[in-house]
C-alpha cells in the first residue's frame, strides 16, 4: 500500500480515467492519480513553466518510443501550467494538421490549438471567450477609473502587440468585440471569436465580417502564436504554453520539400526561444526517436536543427542533462510499474482501499507475467501494460466472484502462442496487446 494515492476520486473522473486507460489514450484530467515515475523530467519542465511565467520562453522535443508515455507526459506539463496561470493550447498533428502548408492544413493546426484553450477555471478547453471576456472586463474597469473609453484603453493596453505581425488587425478584432458586446451584436461578437480561432478562409469573409484585411493563413501560424502569448499575458495571465504530439506525422510525410518547410518551421521557433526574442511563451514538442534521429527523414535530416538539438556527448549511461532541448523519457522502473499498478487498482476502487477488486500478490502476479511473456518492453511501453491491466480490473469488476488466478492464468497460456513483438509495433494504432492480452 506504500505508493497507492488514498484520496476518494469522484465517480465522474473515475469513468473518465477507467474509459480512456481502456481504449490505451490518456485522460485529460485525474493524471494525479495515475502519475508515476520521472521526477527528474517533471522537475525540468516545472522550471520551464516557471521561466515562462517569469516572461521567458522555452522549447523541448520529448521523445520517447510509442507507447512509452509521451501524451501523458504533455498533458502533466499542461495542468503543471494552468496551475501555475498559464494559458495553454495544443492539439495532435496529422495529415490535415501541420506546421506550415499551402491547401489550409497549417491554419487547421492553429485553429484546433485555439479550440483547446484552457485556462485554470476551464481546463478541458473552449477557453477562448472566457479570455477575451476577461480582457475587456478589466479594460472597461480601467476606462471607468481613468474616465476614458474602453477603446483608448484596448489600444493603449494592445500598443506592442500592434507592432508585432498581424498585430494591428489582432488588436482591431478586440475593438470589434468589444463595441459588439456594447450593442448586444451577438453576430458580431462570434465572428470576432472566430477570426482569433483562425476559422475565416478567406480574406473577404473577415473584411465583411470584421472590416479587417488580415487572417490566419498557413504561413502566419507561428506569428499568431506569438501574438496569442502577447495578448493573454495583457489579459493578466502569466503566458501561454503550445504542446503539439505526433510530431511524427512530419517524418512520415512523403515530400521532402514539404518536411524541409515544416522542419523550416520549427527552426524557426528554437531560433526564436534559444535567443530569447519571445516572452512568456513556451513549445512542448512530442515525438517518436525516429522522427528526431533520422537523417534521412527526421529532425537531424535538417543540420541547422540537427547542431541545435544535438544531445550532450558526455550525458552517457546513468548521467542525465536536462537541460537541453531534447529530453528522452527514461524507462519506468519495476518499482514505478508496481506503484502504478496500485494506483490502478486504487481508481477502480474510487480511493477506497476496501473495494479492492485484487490484492498485492495479483500485481506481483500480473507483473511476473510481463516480465515473461513481454520482456522489458512493458517498462518502455507502459501504454499497453496499462491498458492490459484496466482490461483485468473491468472484467473483474463486471464478473463478481471471478478469481484472477485464472485470468492471469489463461493470458500466460494464451501468450505462448502469439508473438511477443507485437508489443513494439511500429504503428501506434496497432493493439500491440496480443502478448498482453486477457
Amino acid at each position: 500500500m506504500t505508493g497507492e494515492t488514498l484520496r476518494v476520486i469522484k465517480p465522474r473522473e473515475r469513468d473518465t480515467i477507467i474509459q480512456a486507460l481502456s481504449a490505451g489514450v490518456v485522460p485529460r484530467s485525474g493524471l494525479k492519480y495515475i502519475q508515476v515515475g520521472r521526477a527528474r523530467e517533471v522537475e525540468a519542465l516545472l522550471k520551464d513553466v516557471e521561466r515562462i511565467a517569469d516572461g521567458g520562453s522555452a522549447v523541448r522535443f520529448i521523445i520517447g518510443e510509442y507507447g512509452a508515455g509521451k501524451t501523458f507526459f504533455l498533458n502533466l506539463v499542461r495542468l503543471i501550467a494552468l496551475e501555475k496561470r498559464l494559458v495553454t493550447i495544443g492539439a495532435d498533428l496529422a495529415p490535415d494538421r501541420r506546421l506550415q502548408a499551402s491547401g489550409g492544413q497549417a491554419r487547421s493546426l492553429y485553429a484546433e490549438t485555439v479550440r483547446n484553450l484552457a485556462t485554470r477555471t476551464k481546463p478541458e478547453g473552449g477557453g477562448l471567450s472566457g479570455v477575451v471576456e476577461r480582457f475587456v472586463s478589466n479594460a472597461a474597469d480601467e476606462a471607468k477609473s481613468a474616465g476614458t473609453t474602453v477603446e483608448d484603453v484596448v489600444m493603449r493596453q494592445l500598443a506592442d502587440m500592434r507592432e508585432l505581425v498581424g498585430g494591428y488587425d489582432f488588436a482591431q478584432v478586440l475593438a470589434a468585440y468589444w463595441h459588439a458586446a456594447e450593442e448586444g451584436n451577438d453576430a458580431r461578437k462570434t465572428a470576432a471569436l472566430q477570426w482569433l480561432r483562425g476559422e475565416f478562409s478567406t480574406k473577404t469573409e473577415a473584411r465583411q465580417a470584421l472590416g479587417v484585411r488580415v487572417i490566419v493563413d498557413d504561413t502566419t501560424i507561428y506569428d499568431h502564436w506569438k501574438l496569442l502569448a502577447t495578448f493573454v499575458r495583457t489579459a493578466g495571465y502569466a503566458g501561454l504554453l503550445v504542446t503539439l504530439d505526433e510530431m511524427v506525422n512530419l517524418y512520415k510525410l512523403q515530400s521532402s520539400q514539404a518536411r524541409s518547410a515544416n522542419y523550416e518551421q520549427i527552426l524557426r521557433i528554437v531560433n526564436d526561444v534559444l535567443q530569447g526574442s519571445v516572452a512568456g511563451l513556451g513549445f512542448i514538442f512530442g515525438g517518436t526517436p525516429e522522427f528526431l534521429m533520422d537523417t534521412r527523414r527526421g529532425l537531424y535530416s535538417y543540420a541547422a536543427l540537427q547542431s541545435r538539438l544535438a544531445e550532450n556527448t558526455f550525458a552517457k549511461g546513468d548521467l542525465v542533462d536536462m537541460s537541453g532541448p531534447v529530453i528522452r523519457l527514461s524507462n519506468l522502473t519495476p518499482e514505478d510499474v508496481h506503484v502504478l499498478l496500485e494506483r490502478l487498482r486504487n481508481v477502480f476502487a474510487s480511493g477506497d482501499p476496501s473495494r479492492h477488486l485484487v490484492p498485492d500478490e495479483a500485481l506481483a502476479a500480473f507483473m511476473e507475467h510481463c516480465s515473461k511473456h513481454v520482456g522489458d518492453a512493458y517498462f518502455r511501453t507502459p501504454r499497453n501494460t496499462v491498458k492490459a491491466f484496466v482490461q483485468l480490473l473491468s472484467v473483474l469488476e463486471q464478473n463478481p466472484g471471478t478469481d484472477w488466478r485464472s485470468l492471469i492464468g489463461e493470458a500466460t497460456v494464451e501468450a505462448d502462442n502469439t508473438m511477443v513483438g507485437a508489443v513494439d509495433a511500429e504503428e501506434p494504432d496497432d493493439d500491440a496487446l496480443s502478448s498482453l492480452k486477457l
